[in-house]
């Protein structure tokens, strides 16, 4: 499928429709309370997986898998598999279009009972375009996407507490190296890094199966510098502080319940805000959580809420549904998210995910993903040796 685009749609298409606020102010109005907090690479903040996608984007505080590279390191310590690998698909606005995806891989390998290491790399494809300048002429096909990869290493600092640190390196190929008003606009890219901390406490009685697990899991992601496409202005990524709670019934040996709740809020400038977009990333961070025109109150509308809940039989096929809320004037994203898991010898496993928009319309009408994953145990030799350790 060949798109014609202009160059400067072709941006927008990276910094907007990709995160699809745009879209959903646009449809809203133009009240001047509509301040989204609208990021450069958006994709550095998208759900990779299948299980957190069903459980309304929830995952801060889940239980620990390879999709924990980006959901926080720090759980990889505290998992109970020697290895795990897990690749994902989502293809993108397929209300809109038919050739954007993304997908993602990630593995972990845990060194010793207490340590642990990861890596995984997410690709966006924006699909093929055929530039056109104001004048309708001509400027060539080329492909739209982007990329990241992370290295992850985490530790446990005692049995029940861990914290983890990611390295990334960024790259986004909006439009290639298309000329526009007099500058040559040229791929944009950067470094960033995560860390997190994980909590998780469990009680079970081994004679009846009965009992419970609670875990939190805060991180603060994606901190690293502006990116710029070869113009004057450079863009904030995605910097996000993310705080979860999850629960854990254990109702027998069979059946177990979870619930999950995350707390998501940009760590970058508010447009219109005090302190204005001429900052470093850190003194952004800090400066995020005071710097919007409307004070307090709209601080607080700023927090995206997702909750969700996954139900378990025998560890062999769970059933997930989820919610996600956005303010209206942040953006206004809401959606309902449903999915299942199955699992095979506890090892091999397969998730899927549907997003179901609160409203009609909505370009993430029809959006699911689907996850395969694969998981593997110590062996008992293994088992002992660490025991002994």
């Amino acid at each position: 499928m060949i798109r014609k685009i202009s160059p400067v749609a072709t941006l927008l298409v990276g910094f907007c429709s990709s995160f699809v606020v745009s879209a959903q102010i646009t449809s809203a109005g133009q009240d001047s309370t509509l301040r989204a907090v609208i990021p450069s690479v958006p994709f550095a903040a998208f759900t990779p997986d299948a299980r957190s996608a069903a459980m309304g984007d929830a995952g801060v505080a889940l239980s620990p898998d390879a999709n924990s590279v980006y959901w926080g390191s720090a759980k990889l310590a505290q998992s109970t598999k020697d290895y795990g690998v897990a690749v994902s698909y989502t293809p993108w606005l397929r209300n809109i279009t038919d050739d954007m995806y993304f997908a993602n891989v990630s593995g972990f390998k845990k060194i010793g009972k207490d340590q642990a290491i990861g890596i995984s790399l997410m690709y966006f494809d924006h699909g093929k375009f055929e530039a056109r300048n104001n004048f309708g002429t001509s400027l060539g096909d080329y492909y739209s996407n982007e990329f990241y990869g992370t290295l992850a290493y985490s530790r446990k600092l005692s049995d029940k507490f861990s914290m983890g640190i990611n390295l990334k390196y960024l790259n986004s190929n909006l439009a290639g190296n298309i000329a526009v008003g007099g500058v040559s606009l040229k791929p944009g890219q950067t470094v960033a890094g995560d860390i997190s901390a994980f909590y998780q406490t469990e009680e079970i009685d081994e004679g009846t199966g009965k009992g419970w697990n609670y875990s939190f899991g805060l991180m603060l992601q994606n901190i690293g510098g502006k990116i710029n496409y070869g113009g004057t202005e450079s863009g904030f990524i995605p910097t996000t502080f993310k705080l979860g709670g999850a629960a854990t019934r254990f109702i027998d040996t069979h059946n177990k319940l979870t619930f999950a709740l995350d707390l998501n809020k940009l760590m970058i400038p508010t447009p219109g805000g005090t302190k204005g977009n001429n900052q470093g990333t850190i003194a952004a961070m800090f400066s995020s959580f005071g710097d919007a025109p409307g004070g307090f109150s709209e601080e607080l509308r700023e927090f995206m809420i997702s909750a969700g809940a996954e139900y378990w039989y025998n560890e062999v096929f769970a059933v997930r549904l989820g919610y996600f809320n956005e303010a209206r004037s942040k953006g206004d994203r809401k959606y309902f998210t449903v999915g299942f898991g199955a699992r095979v010898q506890n090892r091999y496993g397969i998730d899927f995910a549907y997003l179901m928009p609160q409203k009609q319309g909505s370009p993430l009408a029809n959006t699911f993903r689907i996850s395969l994953v694969i998981d593997m145990f110590k062996k008992a030799a293994d088992l002992a040796i660490d025991s002994e350790e």
